[in-house]
């Protein structure tokens, strides 16, 4: 198990090959969920989506104990009933607008690496499962408007914004390869669900996770991880 402080790279950030490396979002270059924020912030704009919400409650309670996912998809889509792909992108670019004015939303050390990876050459891909048109205007707002974004996707519907991809766990090796991306470099994620991502990726770099998470990833990895505390 390797480790790193809150101001260096990994040891490999000083090969000057440019390289192709991988950054998850939520978790790792700001803190808590971001669509689920935004999620929150549909239902407390609004009573009615919050009425519609507690109504659906008997038959979602039927639901979670086959699918947590399927409670959450409802839910999602609850927040966005009636709203068109016009409206969602400018709700999307207005919550964002507001995020990036919280104070210690975001992770300002995964940030700074993220710049540097970008000084040094390298192609840094933020991949999430969070949805893109918001993961896109958040880093716009960041100033990371250039950055490539693989992420969850949205599509119109007659009844608004409907769930068409979850990017999470193995899809997002699936939608790398769509782009004909299938090495990287490194990766930095937070999370056990990013196993897959991780291990292709010639380094795997743990962001500040606990050693418990760290051996857990080791072992289905087969090899060290290198673990960073970021703030």
């Amino acid at each position: 198990m390797h480790t790193g402080d809150a101001t260096e790279l990994p040891e490999t950030v000083a090969v000057a090959v440019p390289r192709t490396v991988l950054f998850d979002f939520d978790g790792v270059l700001i803190y808590g969920d971001s669509f689920y924020q935004f999620v929150r912030h549909r239902y407390a704009q609004a009573w009615p989506r919050k009425l519609l919400a507690f109504l659906s409650l008997p038959w979602l309670l039927l639901q979670l104990p086959f699918s947590r996912r399927l409670v959450m998809r409802s839910l999602v889509h609850t927040a966005f009933l009636g709203v068109n792909e016009q409206r969602y992108v400018a709700a999307a670019q207005s919550f964002a607008a507001m995020l990036v004015r919280r104070p210690k939303q975001f992770n300002r050390d995964a940030l700074q690496a993220l710049r540097r990876h970008q000084a040094a050459g390298d192609r840094v891909i933020v991949v999430t499962g969070c949805e893109h048109t918001l993961v896109s205007s958040i880093l716009q707002q960041l100033g990371l408007g250039d950055i490539e974004v693989v992420a969850s996707q949205f599509r119109p519907s007659p009844f608004g914004m409907r769930v068409k991809l979850h990017n999470i766990g193995r899809q997002k090796v699936k939608q790398l390869s769509a782009r004909g991306i299938d090495a990287w470099h490194l990766a930095y994620s937070d999370s056990s669900v990013d196993i897959p991502m991780l291990k292709v990726a010639s380094e795997a770099v743990l962001v500040n996770g606990e050693p418990v998470l760290c051996k857990k990833i080791e072992r289905a990895l087969g090899r060290s991880v290198t673990r960073v505390e970021w703030y």
